[in-house]
C-alpha cells in the first residue's frame, strides 16, 4: 500500500496536469502555446535580450564581446558591496513590458515567468550541479505602506518562482524596509544612493549564511548595493544579486 506522502505526491501531480489541461501554458508575448510548461513560446524565448556579455561583478551589459571574467571600469575602481550580480536579460525589447506587468499591473503570471527565466540563467551561470549556490534567497523588501498599496511584492513573487525552480528557500522576513523612500526612477546615481541610504534593516541572524538578493531590475545598483551592505554587516558569508534585468 502506498504511503501517505506517496498519495500526496500523486494528487499534486494529478492536480498540476489537470490545471495544465484547463489552462495550458500560453506565451505572454504573442499568445502562442507555451513551451516546457512556461508562458513563453520558443520563438519569443530566442528573441529575448539575454544578458550573456556583461561585467562579471555588476552584470553591466557590454557593447562588444569581452572575455569571461571581465570587470567594467566602475567595478575596477570601486567594487560593489555584493560579490556578484547575475541577471537574465538586458532591460530592453519585450522585457520592460513583462517587468511593468509584474510590478504595477498585478500580473503574477509575468512575475512567475520572469522567475523561471532567471532560473534558466542561474542554472547556466552556476552549472547543472548548482555548486556554490546560496543558502537562501532574499527578495528586496517593500515598505509596508507600499506593500498595502500594491498588494504584493513583485520581488518576492519572482523569488518564489525562482526558488521553486532551483529548490532554494526564500526568506522574506530576515530584513525589512524601514523607510518609504520616493521611487528611484528619475533620480541620478548620487541621488539614488542618498535616497536609499539607511532604508533597510536586518531582523535575523545571518552569521555564516550565503545569500542571494532577488530583485526585478538593477539600474545603478544603489538599492541592491545598500541591502547587500547591511546583509554583509550582519554576518552574511557571501552576498550575490540575482535580478531579472540590468539596464545598460
Amino acid at each position: 500500500m502506498m504511503s501517505t506522502p506517496g498519495w500526496r505526491l500523486m494528487r499534486t501531480l494529478g492536480f498540476n496536469r489537470l490545471i495544465e489541461r484547463l489552462y495550458p501554458p500560453t506565451c505572454l508575448l504573442c499568445g502562442a502555446p507555451g513551451e516546457g510548461g512556461r508562458d513563453l513560446c520558443a520563438g519569443c524565448r530566442s528573441e529575448l535580450p539575454w544578458n550573456l556579455n556583461a561585467c562579471a561583478r555588476c552584470a553591466l551589459p557590454f557593447d562588444v564581446a569581452v572575455p569571461a571574467g571581465t570587470l567594467c571600469g566602475a567595478c575596477q575602481k570601486k567594487p560593489p558591496a555584493f560579490d556578484r550580480c547575475v541577471t537574465a536579460f538586458r532591460y530592453e525589447q519585450a522585457v520592460p513590458a513583462l517587468v511593468v506587468g509584474a510590478k504595477f499591473r498585478g500580473q503574477l503570471n509575468a512575475a512567475r515567468l520572469l522567475g523561471e527565466c532567471l532560473a534558466v540563467r542561474i542554472h547556466e551561470a552556476t552549472g547543472a550541479a548548482g555548486g556554490g549556490r546560496p543558502d537562501v534567497l532574499i527578495p528586496v523588501p517593500l515598505h509596508r505602506r507600499r506593500l498595502r498599496q500594491r498588494g504584493y511584492n513583485q520581488a518576492f513573487e519572482i523569488a518564489r518562482s525562482l526558488g521553486r525552480a532551483l529548490n532554494l528557500p526564500v526568506d522574506a522576513g530576515c530584513c525589512a524596509r524601514l523607510m518609504a523612500t520616493p521611487p528611484q526612477a528619475g533620480l541620478d546615481e548620487r541621488a539614488r544612493r542618498r535616497n536609499i541610504r539607511g532604508a533597510f534593516a536586518v531582523t535575523a541572524s545571518l552569521a555564516g549564511v550565503s545569500v542571494a538578493v532577488v530583485d526585478d531590475v538593477v539600474t545603478t545598483g544603489s538599492t541592491v548595493n545598500e541591502l547587500s551592505r547591511i546583509l554583509a554587516a550582519a554576518g552574511a558569508a557571501r552576498v550575490e544579486v540575482w535580478a531579472v534585468a540590468r539596464t545598460p
